[in-house]
């Protein structure tokens, strides 16, 4: 139960998104950016990153993927970042500039300078270091990019899940879920994932549940009032999905199946399928019903609290 077992759970988070992101954001488009903040307070994460795309050589090969590393000092992370990309014989296609002078204050003007308007762009914000969220500002400017997302750390004391997700969405991304990385009952670190893609989010999710487990992190729901943990698997435990669910058609009073798999997706840290099998767990139990009440569980079908 170390901080290294945390940090490898974030690596493969990454390294699994990133390996599904580069050849669908080349695919999309010739130019990608990809931009890795606070580079200087973990400089393996950013290492692991470009590893990611010197491996996958043979996709930038036509294209152009640029990485840009920013935080306080990047000399020592550029020097790094540097000699990967020449021990793996990365082509032209695959560009690396490391920007000091913080990722707050830099960030905006280091991605105009490397023209990521309007091309793919994903960014992994680590602020667990700077011990607080990145600026509602730094945020905003990534949404130049099109499509845009984010992978953005946090620390979990003070961070309340509905107040970020406002924030996230008046920056621009519209689509946010958050998983809790817990060694035990402390507060753990926040992962947020902000895109404007439900395909995306889908992806990430799928990701989040198919990393390795490694020596005691869970994943805790950030929604969740009881802070159940919850073992990586790639079919977790359905409680917090399901008390959350219910508290969620308490407020509403009713939704449709289409309504709840969204919620599931963007509010928790479940996947659309996962509400879908609960959903069908408390139909069987009595504690909801359903409008109409036979027939396959489509989306259109009407839920209700009991």
């Amino acid at each position: 139960m170390t901080a290294d077992s945390v940090a490898d759970v974030k690596r493969e988070i990454l390294v699994r998104h990133l390996e599904a992101w580069a050849p669908a954001a080349l695919h999309r488009a010739r130019r990608a950016t990809y931009v890795h903040g606070y580079a200087d307070a973990g400089p393996e994460l950013a290492q692991a990153a470009l590893r990611v795309f010197v491996d996958q050589s043979d996709l930038v090969r036509g294209r152009e993927l640029t990485m840009l590393a920013v935080g306080e000092d990047v000399t020592g992370v550029g020097a790094r970042l540097t000699a990967i990309q020449q021990e793996a014989g990365a082509g032209a296609g695959l560009t690396v500039h490391a920007v000091s002078g913080g990722t707050d204050a830099r960030l905006a003007v280091a991605l105009k300078a490397v023209g990521a308007g309007r091309v793919p762009l994903l960014a992994c914000l680590d602020a667990t270091a700077a011990g607080g969220p990145p600026l509602p500002a730094t945020v905003a400017a990534l949404t130049a990019g099109k499509p845009a997302e984010a992978v953005i750390v946090v620390p979990a004391p003070g961070f309340v899940a509905d107040d970020y997700r406002a924030e996230l969405r008046a920056a621009g991304f519209p689509l946010v879920a958050a998983v809790e990385l817990a060694t035990g009952e402390e507060p753990g670190q926040v992962l947020v994932f902000a895109t404007q893609s439900g395909k995306n989010l889908e992806g990430f999710k799928d990701a989040l549940w198919a990393v390795d487990e490694y020596a005691g992190v869970r994943y805790r729901d950030p929604g969740d009032p009881e802070r159940h943990l919850i073992d990586i698997s790639l079919s977790p435990h359905p409680g917090p999905l399901r008390r959350e669910l219910l508290a969620h058609l308490a407020g509403v009073g009713e939704a449709t199946v289409t309504e709840l798999r969204t919620f599931a997706l963007t509010e928790t840290v479940y996947r659309a399928a996962d509400a879908t099998r609960v959903l069908q767990a408390l139909l069987t139990a009595g504690s909801v019903t359903r409008r109409p009440e036979h027939g396959r569980l489509g989306g259109d079908v009407v839920i209700a609290a009991a």
